[in-house]
């Protein structure tokens, strides 16, 4: 399944061998794998939190609407989705 393939029934799980983990003293979501790490920024880091492999894109965003009820939804679903696809491109996550 290609990158671009993502969609709201697409499942997406990070990727073996690699661990999401809050860095207290950066103060921020790290991505941690076998060569190193990639420090998140905050909304990076919110999306993988929720990725546990049994979700669906739409409940991610259901989920992070949720979490930030002031933020425009349709805005949560374009910034999850275009995640998504980046992270699946840089090799971060698999998807169903």
């Amino acid at each position: 399944m290609s990158e671009a393939s993502i969609d709201g029934r697409s499942v997406c799980r990070l990727r073996p061998g690699w661990r999401l983990q809050w860095e207290e003293t950066q103060q921020r979501h790290v991505l941690l794998y076998p060569e190193g790490m990639v420090q998140l920024n905050d909304t990076a880091g919110a999306i993988l939190a929720q990725l546990d492999g049994q979700r669906d894109v739409d409940a991610v965003i259901a989920t992070l609407q949720v979490q930030f009820p002031d933020a425009p939804p349709a805005a949560i679903a374009e910034d999850v989705h275009e995640f998504m696809v980046d992270a699946a491109q840089q090799g971060w996550i698999h998807h169903d």
